[in-house]
This record gives structure tokens, sequence and C-alpha cells, in this order.
């Protein structure tokens, strides 16, 4: 147990989730704040906070390790087309059980949920345990944040017309070039001067993101909350969907692992493609949610499954992560 806890903790699970927990729990019994626009409001710091994200996203990334990672272009491609491809094309399959049951936002936030890129850092933290290929795993996160720029937005505006009622393509990638992309371009730029100080700094900086992360789901769930969105779930509905994340992530899980062994891949790969290409981020989630759903209100309904497969899936792999890593040792 305390293996598992030590664990969790380094791949940010325990304090980062309870802030999780009691924003959600504060937006509920305290949501005037998150609601206030004068004289200057959480949100706009949220929005000013998502560009700041990226821009530091881009100085830590380094073009030459970008380039140097692309020598193993097969493991590359299955985790890209697992993590952009395979897990929505699983979700679009189960739509009509949500939309027959009037559960169409709770599916639009599964599917946003599916259609996200990897994550960086519990990635590479569970790969590392596990002792798998580590400068890969850090390349497939990398690559994996860049193309979700352009896909995820792809992807979730096929739907959020029909959910919502509104879908301007040219304002969405319009805000998504300019709070997004652009930084993480300016970022990539000044990689040469700051990268080695952004690197130093990077306990610092995933702070910042987390506090912005807990920004946002604070003033997401005040709107939701104050037009009475949650009202229509019970608590057997929630729990349903809590299994949902669960047997979504050992489905993905247990189909990377059989396509890694029809391409053969080393143990060290395989590792690599298991964690990467079925873990998705909470980071990249929160702060693009901004950008996509322009409708605010319903912003906690979307984030949802996001937080549940995010919380289960930090248990889950830190498990299986530990397990492999007895088993080498072995």
């Amino acid at each position: 147990m305390k293996k598992l806890l030590k664990v969790l903790s380094k791949a940010g699970f325990d304090g980062f989730l309870l802030m999780i927990a009691t924003m959600i729990l504060l937006a509920y019994f305290l949501p005037k704040p998150g609601m206030v626009k004068e004289p200057v409001s959480l949100e706009e710091i949220a929005n000013a906070g998502v560009s700041l994200i990226f821009l530091f996203y881009g100085v830590r990334l380094s073009v030459e390790k970008l380039k140097a990672g692309l020598a193993n272009w097969k493991m590359h491609i299955v985790v890209q087309l697992t993590t952009f491809l395979f897990f929505p094309l699983i979700v679009l399959a189960f739509r009509p059980l949500f939309v027959n049951a009037g559960f169409e936002l709770l599916w639009l936030g599964v599917f946003f949920l599916a259609a996200l890129p990897s994550t960086v850092s519990s990635s590479v933290v569970m790969v590392s345990i596990a002792k798998g290929n580590i400068s890969a795993a850090i390349f497939n996160a990398s690559i994996s944040s860049l193309i979700g720029v352009v896909v995820t937005p792809l992807w979730v505006g096929l739907f959020i017309a029909s959910a919502t009622g509104d879908f301007d393509v040219t304002d969405i990638f319009i805000k998504l070039i300019l709070q997004v992309l652009l930084p993480v371009i300016i970022g990539i730029s000044l990689n040469s001067r700051f990268g080695a100080i952004a690197e130093k700094y990077k306990k610092q900086l995933k702070y910042f993101d987390q506090a912005i992360i807990l920004t946002i789901i604070y003033t997401s769930f005040c709107k939701s909350f104050s037009e009475h969105l949650f009202e229509g779930f019970t608590v057997l509905e929630l729990v349903g969907l809590a299994t949902g994340m669960m047997v979504l992530f050992f489905a993905v899980f247990f189909c990377v692992g059989l396509l890694s062994r029809l391409f053969g891949f080393s143990d060290e790969d395989r590792i690599t493609v298991l964690f990467c290409g079925s873990k998705k981020s909470l980071v990249h989630g929160t702060v693009m949610s901004k950008v996509l759903f322009q409708h605010s209100t319903i912003t906690g309904i979307i984030l949802l499954p996001l937080m549940l497969y995010h919380a289960l899936q930090l248990i889950a792999a830190s498990i299986i992560a530990q397990r492999m890593a007895r088993r080498k040792e072995v």
C-alpha cells in the first residue's frame, strides 16, 4: 500500500484530485465568485492562463529531441492512431445508447475525452516505473499534444452543433490559433534560450498548470450548477458513467497490447505504447474546453467524463506499472 501511495503521489494523484473534488464542491456551495465579471473575472484569468500554459509547454519542447524521436516511426504511428482514431471510433459506436436515452451532452463529454491527446507527465512517469522506453514516451506525449490542437476540434466539431446548437468553425480555429497554437510556436522558438530554465522550474510550472485547470473547473461548474444541469442525473447513472470510463480504459489498453505484439515491439516499446496509447490529458481537456465549448454552462457536464477517466486511469495505470516493474526485477 505504501508503494502504491508513493506512485500515485508521483503521478500527481493525491493532492490534485483532492483539489478537483474541492473545486466542484466549492462551485456547488459558493458559485458567486465564479460568476463575478467585475473588475476582473476568474474566467478571464483562466483564458490568459491557457495561453501561458501552452507558451511554457512550447519553451520546454526541443526541436532536436522531436527530430531524433522520429526514428521509431512504427511505434509512434500505433500510439497516435490509437489516441486519435481508435479511441473516438469506440465511443462513436456507443452513441445511440446515449442519444436514445436522452444523454447526448454526456456522450459529447465522453467523445471529447476520446478525441483528446495523450497526457504528458503521468504517461512518462508510468513508463519510467514500468521500465519502458522513456525517450519514446516523451516524444509520443509531446507530438500527441501538437496533433491534438488540430485533430481534437475537427472530431468534436462534427457533433458540437447538434448538441449545443452552435458551432462556428472559423471562430473556433481562430481562437485555437491565438490561444493555443501561436503560444506553442513562440515557446518553441524560445527553447534554445529559455528551455534549460523551464526544465529547471518544471515543478513550479506544473503547479501553475494545475492552478489554471482548477480555476477552469471551478468556473465551469459554477455555471453548470447555476443552470441546474446536473439535476437530471442520478447517483446510479454517475456510477455507471465511472464504470464505463474504467471499461473504456481497459478495452483500449488490451487492444493496444495486442497491436504491440502483432507488430513485434520489444518489451520496452510495448510498455510505452500501452501507457501513451491508453491515457488522456486532463490539462489539454480543460484548457481546450474553454475554446471549443462556447456555451460555457454545459462545460461542467462535458468535463465530468474526463475527470472521472483521469482519476481512474491514474489508479489503474499505477497498479499495472508497479506489477510490470516487479516482473522485470524477478
